[in-house]
This record gives structure tokens, C-alpha cells and sequence, in this order.
């Protein structure tokens, strides 16, 4: 291409107010910033508030069927854990099936904060849902999971 090569604003404008992928990120950043204030009293991020939900589950899950919930890899995941490791919220342990894989369990410490922290997130979950309405909100959901 051309370093000269003109790009009309007309463009960026079109891009602006069309392009889902700023959008989405766009509202995600905002959505986060609400559930990162609405926890920072417990210590956590909205990440680490995803990632601890996820494992409450009546037994403990692997490490790609969590990476898989929350759609991140395996790396990311596993350097994600090791905060709320040594915060003694999450253990990891060894599959007793299958020695080369992982569980990942929520330890009673994980689980106060996290059955503390509920609170905030519904306040700010209704909080949030207030600003669509209803039908909008339901939809909204169903449609992002379909992206996802």
C-alpha cells in the first residue's frame, strides 16, 4: 500500500458508529470498570470474581473446561489462578484419574469472600440492568452468547 494511500473520514466515521468489535469492547470496559469498583472492598477484580464463580461447582473442574467458560486459554488461566493461589482462595491439585491434569478447587476461604461479594455484584448487576429495559436485557444476553 502506499504511503500516501488517503483514507476518506467518511470511513472512520462508517467504522465509528457501525463496527461491533468497538462497541462490545467498548461496553465491556465500562461494564468492568462498574463490577471492579462495586468489588474492590473484597480484594477482587471482576475477573477474579469470574474465574472463582466458575469453580463453584459440586466437584472441582479441569483447568480447560474453566478456560473454556470463561474463553481464555489455558496459559492465561493458569496465570490468572496464581494471585488468588496465594490469597489460599483457590487450590490447585492433581486429577486423581488422570495424573497429568488439574482440578481446580475453591477453598473455604474462597468461598466466604465469594458468597460475601454476591451482595455488590447483584447491587451492580441490577444497577446495570436498569439501564436496558427488560426485554432489552434478555436480549442483550441472548445475543452475546450467540457471539460468543
Amino acid at each position: 500500500m502506499p504511503d500516501d494511500a488517503e483514507l476518506p473520514y467518511a470511513m472512520t466515521l462508517m467504522v465509528r458508529d457501525t463496527c461491533l468489535c468497538l462497541h462490545l469492547q467498548r461496553a465491556a470496559r465500562a461494564v468492568a470498570r462498574r463490577f471492579d469498583a462495586a468489588l474492590r472492598p473484597f480484594g477482587l477484580t471482576n475477573g477474579q470474581f469470574s474465574l472463582l464463580m466458575s469453580l463453584n461447582r459440586p466437584e472441582p473442574p479441569g483447568i480447560g473446561s474453566v478456560a473454556a467458560l470463561l474463553a481464555m486459554d489455558r496459559t492465561t488461566l493458569t496465570a490468572n489462578l496464581k494471585p488468588l493461589e496465594r490469597r489460599g482462595l483457590v487450590r490447585v491439585t492433581v486429577d486423581r484419574e488422570d495424573r497429568r491434569s488439574r482440578r481446580l478447587i475453591l477453598t473455604p476461604a474462597g468461598r466466604t469472600l465469594l458468597a460475601a461479594a454476591v451482595p455488590a455484584w447483584r447491587s451492580t448487576h441490577a444497577a446495570l440492568d436498569q439501564l436496558l429495559p427488560r426485554a432489552a436485557a434478555a436480549a442483550l444476553r441472548a445475543d452475546l452468547r450467540a457471539l460468543s
